[in-house]
């Protein structure tokens, strides 16, 4: 199958004690190859917290052309001058997110493995769809499985983006690739690679490449 693009999508580790010394780290990381997106998701942690790593991580990544996110809070994202918010079933609805931030900020929506859920919110409006979790993943419990088939289904239905989730690394990133995913969202695989972030993040592009030849 061939297609086109297929972008990284990078979210934040669950916690970041602190966030002047991990923006080292995230620069290091955006030196090691294409990223689209970086997604702020800070769980339990205090709106003050929340909205200082975003005013000085964002800036980062904006500067390098990467659309900043905020997981779940549009609040807190149109505060900081993010690009945008990422809600889940249990977060801020989508209309919600979308009358906080207006109609050019960006607003994603998980929706595991349902197609009805992506139906729904590609109907709405939303400028992409999440599937997964396609693998384990350490970053939080997965609370249901995807399968690369609806990927496919989804990239043959409509022209709305969908980023795959969910334990991706280098070694088990082709098939996703391949089904039709338009971003992969990662984390621990970049920033727990041995050989550092940037490491990490040229690693998921070179599996990117390699699975569009």
């Amino acid at each position: 199958m061939t297609k086109t693009a297929c972008r990284l999508y990078l979210i934040t580790p669950p916690e970041i004690d602190d966030p002047q010394a991990f923006a080292g780290i995230l620069k290091e990381a955006l030196a090691g190859g294409d990223v689209a997106v970086l997604q702020l998701r800070l769980k339990g942690v205090e709106d003050a917290a929340v909205l200082k790593a975003a005013r000085l991580l964002g800036p980062l990544a904006q500067a390098g052309g990467v659309a900043f996110l905020l997981n779940d809070r549009p609040d807190i994202a149109k505060e900081c001058g993010a690009d945008g918010v990422h809600v889940g079933q249990e977060d801020a609805s989508y209309a919600e997110a979308r009358r906080i931030l207006g109609p050019k900020s960006i607003v994603g929506v998980t929706c595991h493995d349902s197609r009805h859920l992506a139906m729904e919110a590609g109907d709405a409006g939303a400028d992409y769809v999440a599937f997964g979790a396609f693998h384990p993943t350490k970053t939080k419990e997965a609370k249901t499985s995807a399968q690369p088939e609806i990927l496919e289904w989804w990239r043959e239905l409509t022209v709305v983006p969908c980023v795959a989730i969910g334990g991706i690394t280098p070694e088990n990133a082709a098939p996703l690739v391949r089904a039709g995913a338009d971003f992969l969202a990662v984390s621990s695989c970049v920033w727990e690679h041995a050989g550092g972030a940037r490491a990490g993040v040229a690693a998921m592009n070179r599996a990117i490449r390699s699975a569009l030849e």
